[in-house]
């Protein structure tokens, strides 16, 4: 196969949704000319997309680039992606008429004005493209952001908005001009559209420091008023640095936020919210957020290879319950890092094609037997089949829906933009691929740290990976690949060296969950006898349990907490909070009060209920914040569950 020349960092301009599918085998790499290089990635990567090309040229010669079959080429027209959308969205009730139930209207309630009429946006084109068909929408878009009490918002004359959609390359939608975008919903002067979190503290190098404080969007006015060149964070575009920034954590008063430190259900929140973000963010960078229609699969039940990792996942949980990631995805890292982290060209030197193949077949028939035998598999065996596994997912592991979004993010010219838009993104993906991705980096990363033994710099390791979770097909395939494989190498280089960062979550969106659960609580439905009863039950148990505490404090004060700790022999402590005090003080309390030291790292602060599911809070945590944004949680002391 011919050697591509070095087209790195050429910025792709997709033409139609470009479906980023599944590769087809046919054919070979083209070997068409590249464009002239436009963001340089390092010197000594200028001669290294040959890594690229020789794993593709690996996939193809492997034959095993995923059944074909699997995803539907169906188009939607703009009713049926506008109706996806505001479904992923949580939105669903303003497709079906359910404007004012409490769960619609709640999430509403905490938009900002740039996501409140990014959503005003979705609602009138559903409703313009029902009314060509002659059918009546079920909510007017003037009811979105209006009660009875409060005039519609009036809309201004602007430019003719293009279709937030991106279109299905069979199908191509025109939209008249006459239209005009409505404004953006006014609000009464003074009211918060989300709760304001303590500032952070500054870090000490302000030029790469990060803000979790205020939404993406609302940090690319310039964008969104047509001054690019004003905008402070692409001025820092350096064209010509060989590394990428170095991003530092932000330091905030309520705590950093892992994701795994929130409750399935306020992460679902949080999914919701970020898509309505995400949309917006791209809206005002210029880029057209493009979505794959859902394809329904006739995906495997049964197995390993080419089985979804929902029910990977469950026939995992049968037998090992609590599982997140895909076992024989662990067990397939776990044998590369005892084998194969210092051996050169790991992930780069395939196995024999017959061995692999043979592997495969014996971990289908006997891997939930337990009659697999790991022995006998090489480094090189288990980096094929690890391979292997990704490209045949019936889903791709960054999802269908969203694949074309992150593609997207080597579009964007500054690196701060590029990671707000990965960070989002890495929010919205369903928990079993966020969980496998993100043990799929933690694995790159130690190949990278081993650098002088195996020979795999970052650069190596990301274009190895690329085109196993960047695969393209289509009678386009051929020419989208050459022009995206730097640009979807680096991509990979991001979310390898930023992953810690890209699994916190943002203080702005757990703010705005925050607001959600006051809202839909306002508005919640009355409790069923059974949990009525439950709860009084759960109030006398509180109540006998306070009563035998030695506790000198019969009543709260301002600025006072109690704090449970079920599994220490001092149940309960109350504890007096100042503006110094972390989460780490009352750890450490607890482990001197019972003698317990050695399980201080067992050990986390959790505040519950109230506003929040269930969050851990970062060690450093200053507790006098969070009682001020949730004074009504409770506070507990337990092991984190993993």
């Amino acid at each position: 196969m011919e050697r591509g020349p070095a087209i790195l960092h050429r910025q792709s301009q997709y033409q139609g949704i470009g479906l980023l599918g599944r590769m087809s085998s046919r054919g070979a790499r083209p070997s068409l000319p590249p464009s002239p290089l436009e963001r340089p990635v390092s010197l000594d990567s200028q001669d290294s997309m040959d890594d690229y090309w020789s794993e593709v040229k690996n996939m193809e010669e492997d034959g095993q680039l995923g059944p074909e079959d699997l995803l539907e080429r169906g188009s939607m027209d703009e009713a049926e992606l506008e109706e996806a959308w505001l479904q992923e969205a949580g939105l669903s009730k303003l497709v079906s008429g359910g404007l004012h139930e409490g769960p619609t209207e709640a999430l509403l309630s905490t938009l900002t004005r740039s996501q409140a009429a990014m959503v005003m946006r979705r609602v009138d084109n559903y409703t313009q493209t029902l009314r060509k068909r002659n059918k009546q929408p079920a909510v007017h878009v003037r009811d979105v952001f209006s009660t009875p009490d409060t005039s519609p918002v009036n809309a201004t004359p602007s430019d003719p908005p293009k279709s937030p959609n991106g279109h299905m390359p069979s199908r191509t939608i025109h939209r008249t001009t006459s239209k005009v975008r409505p404004a953006c919903p006014s609000f009464a002067p003074g009211e918060k559209r989300v709760p304001e979190c303590p500032p952070c503290s500054p870090p000490q190098d302000t030029s790469d420091s990060l803000s979790f404080d205020v939404p993406y969007s609302e940090g690319i006015a310039a964008h969104r008023s047509g001054r690019q060149g004003d905008c402070q964070d692409c001025q820092r575009v350096r064209k010509h640095d060989l590394d990428l920034p170095t991003f530092l954590a932000p330091r905030p008063k309520l705590g950093l936020t892992r994701i795994q430190d929130l409750s399935c259900e306020d992460m679902k929140k949080i999914g919701y919210i970020s898509l309505i973000e995400l949309t917006t963010f791209y809206d005002g960078l210029g880029i057209e957020l493009k979505r794959n229609r859902a394809a329904r699969s006739r995906a495997r039940e049964n197995g390993i290879f080419g089985v979804p990792l929902t029910t990977l996942l469950e026939n995992d949980q049968k037998k090992f319950p609590g599982s997140k990631v895909p076992i024989v995805f662990r067990k397939l890292l776990c044998k590369l890092e005892q084998t194969g982290l210092q051996t050169e060209g790991i992930l780069r030197i395939p196995g024999s094609a017959s061995r692999v193949k043979h592997l495969r077949q014996e971990l289908e028939q006997k891997f939930y037997e337990d009659r697999f035998d790991w022995e006998q598999v090489r480094h090189n065996d288990a980096a094929g089949l690890l391979k292997m596994f990704i490209r045949e997912l019936p889903y791709p592991l960054l999802t269908l829906q969203h694949l074309p979004a992150f593609a997207a993010v080597q579009n964007i010219s500054s690196p701060r933009h590029q990671f707000q838009a990965l960070h989002l993104l890495i929010m919205l993906l369903p928990e079993p691929n966020r969980d496998t991705l993100k043990a799929l980096l933690d694995f790159l990363r130690k190949v990278v740290e081993f650098e002088e033994k195996n020979r795999m710099s970052l650069w190596n390791v990301s274009m190895i990976v690329a085109p196993n979770l960047f695969t393209y097909r289509g009678k386009n395939a051929k020419q989208e690949e050459m022009q995206a494989a730097a640009g979807t190498a680096h991509l990979v280089r991001l979310l390898i060296t930023h992953q810690d960062l890209l699994w916190t979550v943002p203080c702005f969106l757990i703010s705005q969950v925050r607001k959600l659960n006051e809202a839909g609580a306002s508005k919640k439905p009355p409790s069923s006898e059974k949990t009525k009863r439950k709860l009084l039950l759960m109030r006398r148990r509180t109540a006998e349990r306070e009563k035998t505490e030695k506790s000198e404090l019969t009543d709260l004060r301002e600025g006072v907490i109690r704090v449970h700790a079920p599994q220490h022999a001092k149940v309960s402590m109350a504890i007096q909070l100042d503006s110094e005090t972390k989460a780490k003080d009352v750890m450490a309390r607890f482990d001197y009060e019972n003698g317990s030291a050695g399980q201080r790292s067992r050990q986390y602060l959790f505040e519950v209920g109230g506003n929040i599911g269930e969050r851990c809070l970062d060690p450093e945590t200053h507790l006098l914040d969070v009682y001020h944004v949730n004074s009504h949680c409770e506070w507990v002391l337990k092991p984190r569950t993993t």
